[in-house]
């Protein structure tokens, strides 16, 4: 209510448009979140993603299990899941 008697009597102008649509335009900058992990590589991304689906609901009871477990995993993956090596490795730039 006192928004628009403000405008009434600041822009007399408003009381007689039929649309009453008020653009606002600021100076105010977008706000952007930072990403949560800046450390991490892309490559990172892709391989503990991927990982997180094997390792659900599963408990190590040793280092050497876990060990184990992961080795076995990453043996398990074919070429085509290691081409993130590739596209790192050129940059950004285009490759067939």
């Amino acid at each position: 209510m006192r928004l628009s008697r403000a405008l009434k009597e600041k822009r007399p102008l408003y009381a007689q448009r039929h649309d009453k649509v008020i653009l606002l335009h600021d100076n105010a900058r977008p706000h952007v979140a930072k990403p949560v992990k800046t450390y991490i590589a892309p490559s990172d991304f892709h391989l503990f993603r991927s990982m997180e689906h094997g390792l659900a609901d599963r408990r190590f009871h040793s280092y050497e299990e876990a060990q184990k477990w992961i080795d076995s995993w990453i043996a398990s993956k074919d070429m085509s899941f290691f081409r993130w090596e590739k596209v790192v490795s050129s940059d950004g730039q285009y490759f067939k």
